[in-house]
């Protein structure tokens, strides 16, 4: 079986995966808020006006895993049976003034097909809820380095960035 996006007329289409064995999936994305020094000293101290940063940005990076279908066209609704993010922070300014918030999306379903969009768009959801609780102190935040990390089950394989060293 072949999958595609495309059916024999060429038109687009939801991928079939019904023929496609259950398996354990994971899927692993980081991504970065760029930052002043300031801003993030707000976010340890708990000061940014519209509450916990991290606690919140959580939570929407979890909501944002399970609304994959809704924002991705023809992606398929999974039952995620976990979500985890994380945060990182790196208080060295670099070379342009800014400190970085690493964020990590961990996305775990037992399905017919993979978590990675998932991830990829839970770090999103975080970011920008990082980047929407703090943009009156620092508009000049960038949110960037989305990538996926790694992912594991499925016909496709293991993947690790920088196994291949072509990442």
């Amino acid at each position: 079986m072949e999958l595609s996006h495309l059916d024999e007329k060429g038109r687009a289409r939801m991928v079939d995966v019904t023929d496609k064995a259950e398996t354990e999936r994971t899927a692993s994305a980081g991504g970065a808020v760029f930052l002043r020094p300031e801003t993030l000293a707000l976010i340890r101290a708990g000061s940014v006006p519209k509450g916990d940063v991290y606690a919140v940005a959580r939570v929407a990076g979890i909501l944002a895993a399970k609304q994959v279908p809704m924002l991705i066209p023809m992606s398929h609704p999974l039952a995620l049976s976990g979500v985890k993010v994380e945060f990182d922070e790196d208080l060295r300014a670099d070379a342009d003034g800014m400190c970085r918030i690493s964020i990590t999306a961990t996305v775990k379903t037992v399905g017919r097909t993979g978590v990675e969009m998932e991830a990829l768009a839970s770090v999103c959801g975080a970011a920008l809820t990082i980047y929407d609780m703090c943009k009156s102190a620092d508009r000049g935040m960038i949110i960037g380095d989305i990538r996926l990390l790694s992912k594991s089950g499925g016909r496709s394989g293991e993947f690790q960035r920088g196994a291949d060293r072509k990442d």
